[in-house]
């Protein structure tokens, strides 16, 4: 069964996406990302900007299988679309579509947004309904 973690509190889900994908990288995970395209195509940039120690190689699922194949990050609209099934990160307001494939599965959410706030308790009652045991990550507590 997948293992699901929610990372609560972050202040910039898009930066923290960053650090995420950094780590899973320097650990050898293979990951993919999924949102809408808004959020994926800020994502992208905010990867290719990182300083040149931190290059995260990732690519988006519609690149040719061979990038795909080797690449360690992608991104993608849809979970389904995935060239693994390692670790899934949603960076959307619903329930991704065929988590149930991967390993784990991470959700972020936001310190202030209230509206992702909410969507984040709406995605945990789904995952908690089908049985599923969610870990719960504060940020804000481990940050002190």
């Amino acid at each position: 069964m997948t293992e699901i973690a929610f990372h609560f509190n972050t202040p910039d889900k898009l930066v923290y996406a960053c650090r995420f994908a950094r780590k899973a990288q320097r650990s050898g995970v293979r990951l993919l990302i999924t949102g809408p395209a808004d959020i994926l195509a800020e994502l992208d940039g905010m990867l290719w900007n990182m300083m040149p120690q931190d290059f995260l190689a990732h690519c988006r699922s519609d690149a040719g299988d061979e990038l795909l194949r080797f690449s360690p990050v992608v991104l993608a609209l849809d979970a389904r679309q995935a060239p693994h099934q390692e670790m899934l990160l949603n960076m959307g307001g619903e329930v991704p579509e065929g988590f149930g494939s991967f390993a784990r599965l991470v959700e972020v959410v936001s310190a202030t947004d209230e509206a992702d706030r909410r969507g984040a308790r709406t995605r945990w009652r789904h995952y908690a309904s089908r049985g599923y045991s969610i870990t719960r990550h504060d940020l804000v507590s481990k940050a002190d």
